[in-house]
């Protein structure tokens, strides 16, 4: 089964190490991971969004969505068509 994951994250600095660990932990499942946030010559955005293109099945990627939405300023959604 494949799916798609879009992450959004507060504060991207501080939350990274957390979220990275916990991406890291279900890196199987994870086909691609793709990250977007602002940026130029004066500036970095704090919030930033990760897509994930997930492979395997829903319990997995149940998993790793509660592991995420535990994070304070991350929130996990799916994407389905």
């Amino acid at each position: 089964m494949y799916s798609i994951m879009a992450i959004k994250v507060e504060e991207r600095a501080a939350k990274a190490p957390d979220l990275q660990e916990i991406l890291t932990e279900h890196g199987c499942i994870i086909k691609t991971r793709v990250g977007f946030h602002e940026t130029d010559e004066d500036k970095c955005s704090m919030d930033g969004i990760i897509l994930l293109h997930l492979y395997g099945d829903k319990k997995e990627f149940q998993d790793l969505q509660e592991k995420i939405v535990k994070l304070d300023g991350v929130t996990p959604k799916f994407v389905e068509f």
